[in-house]
C-alpha cells in the first residue's frame, strides 16, 4: 500500500510538470471535458470504492483547489472527516468485550436443538430443566432465544405428528400397498399390485392384470390376508393412495381384520415412501433392463425378483440382512465365493462355499 501511495504521488507530480508546458486554453478545455465526464459518471455510480492510497492523494490535491470548486468532486468535506475518523479508529482499536453475559457454547446450542427435535412436545422451560439435570444449566430465556434463532416453532406448533414419525413409531403394524404399470414389448400396458410389511420389509407380489378393476383389487386384498396368515393380528394399519380401484369393498376386507386404512395425501408419494422405494428399485434393477413379452412372462420375472428381494437382497434398515434371512455367522475370509445368475444374468447373487 505504501508503494502504491508513492507511485500515485509520482504520477501526479509528472502530470503537474506536463501541465506547465500547455496553454491556458488547452487546460481550460480539458477541465470542462473532465467536469462533464464526472457529471456523467455521477449519474451511473452511486458510491465509488477507493483504496486508502486513493483517498490520501485526493485529500492532498483538494486542499489546492479554491473552496468554490470543492463541490465539483465526489469527495466532500464530510467524506474527509469520515476518513479521518476511520484512521483514528484504526489507530486506537483494541479488543473490547461487549456488555452482557458471554455467548452460549456451540455444544450447548446443538444440544438444545437436538432435544427440541427429538421431543416436539417439550417447551423451552422443559428443555432448560433437562439441561440442568445433565449438569449444563442454561436459562430458560437462553433456550427460547436459541430455538427462535434456529426457526424452531414453540412446542404446541411443532408437536403435531408427521408421516415419517408415525411410520417409524408404528412400523411393526403397518402394511403398504400400491399399483404400478409395466409396458411390454407389444406396447401393451400391464398393471401389478404389490404390498410390503414395513417392519420386516417383506414384499408380497399380489397380482398382474391388463384390466385392473375394483373387484380384482378386492380379490388381491383377500389373497394378501391369506398370505399373512398368523401375522394378520399384528397388523394395525394399511397405507394406500386414492386410486379409484381401491374401493370401499377393498377397505372393508381389511376392516374385517381390524386393520385401519390410511389414505396418503394427494400427489404425495413420500407419504407412502416404502412401497414407492420398492417400485423404483424394481424398475432400476429389473424392469428397465428386461424386455417383457407377455403377462405370464411378467409374473415369472416379478416372482423371481420377489424371492430375491425377500431372501437375499440386503437392507440397511435390517442391518444388511434380508427380510427372510438373518445374517450368517462370520466365516473364513479366504473361503470361496460363487456367483448365481438370476433372470439371465440381470441379477447376481453371491454365496459362500462351505
Amino acid at each position: 500500500m505504501a508503494l502504491r501511495l508513492l507511485y500515485l504521488t509520482f504520477l501526479k507530480l509528472l502530470g503537474w510538470i506536463a501541465l506547465l508546458t500547455r496553454s491556458e486554453a488547452s487546460k481550460n478545455a480539458e477541465i470542462l471535458v473532465l467536469r462533464h465526464q464526472l457529471a456523467v459518471l455521477r449519474r451511473q455510480v452511486a458510491r465509488p470504492k477507493l483504496s486508502w492510497a486513493d483517498r490520501a492523494v485526493i485529500a492532498g490535491l483538494v486542499r489546492l483547489l479554491p473552496k468554490a470548486l470543492h463541490g465539483h468532486t465526489f469527495v466532500t468535506p464530510g467524506t474527509l472527516l469520515r476518513w479521518h475518523a476511520d484512521l483514528v479508529k484504526l489507530r486506537w482499536t483494541y479488543k473490547r468485550q461487549g456488555p452482557g453475559r458471554p455467548p452460549t457454547q456451540p455444544a450447548v446450542q446443538a444440544l438444545v436443538l437436538r432435544i427440541a427435535a427429538e421431543n416436539p412436545a417439550w417447551g423451552y422451560r422443559r428443555i432448560a430443566g433437562e439441561l440442568a439435570s445433565l449438569g449444563r444449566p442454561v436459562g430458560a430465556s437462553t433456550v427460547w432465544a436459541i430455538l427462535k434463532k434456529a426457526g424452531v416453532d414453540p412446542a404446541p406448533r411443532r408437536s403435531g405428528a408427521t408421516w415419517a414419525g408415525f411410520l417409524r413409531s408404528q412400523a411393526s403394524g403397518i402394511l403398504a400397498v400400491d399399483l404400478f404399470h409395466v409396458d411390454i414389448v407389444l406396447l401393451k400396458r400391464l398393471y401389478c399390485m404389490v404390498a410390503i410389511e414395513i417392519s420386516t420389509r417383506r414384499v408380497h407380489l399380489l397380482g398382474v392384470t391388463a384390466h385392473p378393476t375394483g373387484s380384482w383389487a378386492v380379490q388381491q386384498a383377500r389373497d394378501l390376508l391369506v398370505a399373512l396368515d398368523d401375522r394378520v393380528d399384528q397388523m394395525k394399519f394399511l397405507i394406500r393412495d386414492r386410486d379409484a380401484k381401491f374401493t370401499d369393498t377393498f377397505d372393508a376386507v381389511f376392516a374385517s381384520e381390524a386393520i385401519q386404512v390410511l389414505l396418503s395425501p394427494v400427489r404425495a408419494p413420500r407419504a407412502n415412501a416404502y412401497i414407492e422405494r420398492w417400485i423404483g428399485g424394481c424398475r432400476r434393477e429389473l424392469l428397465d433392463r428386461t424386455l417383457i413379452i407377455n403377462e405370464r412372462h411378467l409374473r415369472n420375472v416379478l416372482a423371481a425378483y420377489e424371492n430375491h428381494f425377500n431372501t437375499h437382497r440386503p437392507h440397511r434398515a435390517l442391518h444388511q440382512a434380508a427380510p427372510l434371512r438373518p445374517l450368517p455367522d462370520p466365516v473364513d475370509p479366504d473361503g470361496k465365493v460363487i456367483r448365481r445368475d438370476l433372470l439371465g444374468g440381470v441379477i447376481h447373487e453371491y454365496t459362500q462355499v462351505a
